[in-house]
């Protein structure tokens, strides 16, 4: 049975105007193109949001937009959790939890204890969010930036049994992990996502309920296939995951610059403007391999039956 978290998120980006302000437009065609290509859900204000470079006006502004837009289709959850200081946190936080028809907030691991902190300081942190915000639904994303605080086995099982936690963005990449985090949680309504594509497929097999990554900006419908099907046709699972796998090296090809450059040549009129990378940073060398993308994308439609 499915859990009530499940199936294909973005991590969805931020469009902006020329003159660099979120352009509420193109954010509306956005989430209708998410929904028309099948996700089950909507991660906003998250780090492809570039939330670290937006102020707290404009993250709510963002998150009301997004669930506006999605009218109740698909879930939709949001984070804007980036303060340093923890009491603006938990006030960035509460001002989240607010937005009516939000399905969940979604904590940051790496904002919750500095590097050099340890579990203790995490987990004080943590259960200080939990007493203060009595109530809120949470997910939780181990964001990579500015740097990587994976969750510890005993934070995660303490939160699946209680209930602290409805969401898991995991970015731990290994599937040792995985298999794991899959018994840590097990019976309980925790759902576990997975932010990596070359171990997804693996990770549906073990039992995660979902993938939330950058890639699904560019081709969420074949992610959103690959979920539906993978126990009903192995094979061309596998071979569509070793396609997926390849595409998603593009995201070192300055995104989110390309993900937008990518919306704007072929679904989603936008600008290739982002406040944390300059869109020059796209080469003709990097558009070429864009369209290269785009034409094995749609080859790949093409085999699967989905819409062109």
């Amino acid at each position: 049975m499915e859990k009530a978290y499940h199936g294909c998120w973005p991590t969805m980006i931020t469009p902006f105007t020329t003159d660099n302000k979120p352009d509420y437009t193109a954010i509306k065609k956005l989430v209708d193109w998410y929904v028309m290509r099948g996700s089950t859900g909507i991660f906003a204000v998250c780090q492809s949001s570039e939330m670290f470079y937006l102020s707290k006006t404009e993250k709510l502004d963002i998150a009301k937009a997004v669930v506006d837009a999605a009218a109740g289709r698909i879930k939709v959850i949001a984070s804007g959790h980036t303060s340093d200081d923890h009491q603006e946190q938990i006030d960035e936080l509460g001002a989240m939890s607010q937005i009516k028809g939000l399905d969940a907030v979604v904590l940051v691991s790496n904002r919750m204890a500095k590097q050099d902190e340890g579990e203790d300081v995490f987990r004080k942190n943590a259960d200080d969010i939990f007493r203060q915000l009595p109530g809120v639904p949470f997910g939780l994303y181990e964001c990579p930036f500015p740097y990587l605080r994976l969750l510890s086995d005993d934070f995660l099982k303490d939160c699946a049994k209680t209930g602290k936690l409805v969401f898991l963005k995991d970015v731990s990449c290994a599937r040792d992990i995985q298999k794991r985090r899959v018994e840590l949680v097990k019976g309980t309504n925790l759902s576990l996502f997975n932010a990596n594509t070359a171990t997804l497929l693996d990770s549906l097999i073990d039992g995660y309920d979902g993938y939330n990554g950058v890639m699904a900006n560019f081709h969420i419908d074949l992610y959103a296939w690959l979920y539906k099907n993978f126990q009903k046709e192995p094979e061309t699972a596998r071979k569509l995951m070793d396609f997926l796998t390849i595409a998603a090296i593009i995201e070192a090809r300055c995104y989110p610059v390309s993900a937008k450059w990518h919306q704007n040549a072929y679904d989603v009129p936008m600008t290739t403007f982002t406040r944390s990378k300059d869109p020059a940073l796209l080469n003709e060398n990097g558009i070429h391999e864009m369209e290269s993308l785009h034409r094995k994308e749609i080859a790949w439609r093409k085999q699967l039956g989905l819409a062109l």
